[in-house]
């Protein structure tokens, strides 16, 4: 097998450092972004480092994996254990989660509370986030928080259900909760009726 060329090991370097301080894959755009790049031209490197078992990725959004950690500095040592509460509904509101199924291990760099009570994660169920890049079984990491501002991916709480979706306060005290699929209806609900548990800050996906 060819060595890595230094754009390859640039790109691996870049996939896996975002992957450490966001908690999810970047996108073949973010990527074309950082190195100034056509997507065509990542797409290339992405092939290449696959051919290569760098990387594992599918078509869907930010599905790049590395395959396996090439700092061994890295250990679990340093992740923060946060509690798996089952699955939250990427469409119509679901019954509302309060039970622990598990455990998911994060890197603590992308959450700023570093206490576990105030950081969970839930599995999704259905496509409604599909646009923004969050699909079927994916684990999102959510962070209890006191704000949050338009356009945050948040789990709200309405009237005892809960949903994942866009945030977007509205005039005369009603708030949209907004989903990532044409195939969706957006839902606005009165502001009383709406409760923030908390703001996505990061993904896992399992290959």
């Amino acid at each position: 097998m060819k060595a890595l060329t230094e754009k390859q090991k640039s790109m691996l370097d870049y996939i896996e450092d975002f992957i450490e301080q966001e908690g999810m894959a970047p996108t073949v755009y973010e990527i074309a972004d950082f190195f100034s790049i056509k997507t065509s031209t990542v797409f290339a490197h992405l092939r290449a480092l696959q051919r290569k078992s760098q990387i594992t990725r599918t078509s869907k959004a930010r599905s790049i994996s590395v395959k396996g950690s090439r700092n061994k500095t890295k250990h679990m040592s340093f992740l923060l254990p946060i509690p798996l509460l089952g699955r939250i509904n990427a469409g119509s509101p679901a019954d509302n989660l309060e039970y622990k199924e598990g455990e998911v291990f994060i890197n603590p760099s992308i959450v700023s509370s570093k206490d576990s009570k105030n950081v969970f994660a839930l599995k999704v169920h259905g496509q409604s986030m599909r646009d923004l890049g969050i699909y079927e079984d994916d684990i999102i990491i959510v962070e209890k928080v006191d704000n949050v501002n338009p356009g945050d991916i948040v789990v709200a709480l309405v009237q005892e259900e809960t949903t994942v979706k866009s945030y977007f306060p509205l005039r005369g005290g009603r708030v949209e909760l907004r989903p990532a699929n044409h195939d969706f209806n957006t839902q606005v609900y009165p502001d009383a009726h709406v409760n923030i548990q908390g703001k996505v800050v990061g993904l896992q996906r399992e290959y």
